[in-house]
């Protein structure tokens, strides 16, 4: 199956896109997507402890199963100020 995966705000610098599709096997999780991620990226395997998901825009942990065709975005901790 495939779904496109979303990359944003610090994840979108270090992978230096704004998307990508990966292909994945049927049943695999949001988990089993961000570890074949950092697999890819190594640079962003320090941010999986505050990476947060969202499947089709709705938030969703790392047990989540994925379906052909699923928007995946990956969304790191933002910090802001005044």
């Amino acid at each position: 199956m495939k779904v496109r995966v979303l990359f944003f705000a610090s994840l979108r610098e270090k992978v230096k896109m704004t998307e990508a599709t990966e292909s994945m096997d049927e049943g695999a999780s949001v988990g089993e997507l961000w570890n074949r991620l950092c697999q890819k990226y190594d640079s962003i395997e320090p941010m999986t402890p505050s990476v947060s998901f969202a499947v089709n825009r709705e938030y969703a942990d790392r047990d989540t199963l994925l379906r052909d065709g699923d928007e995946v975005a990956l969304i790191p901790p933002v910090s802001g100020g005044r």
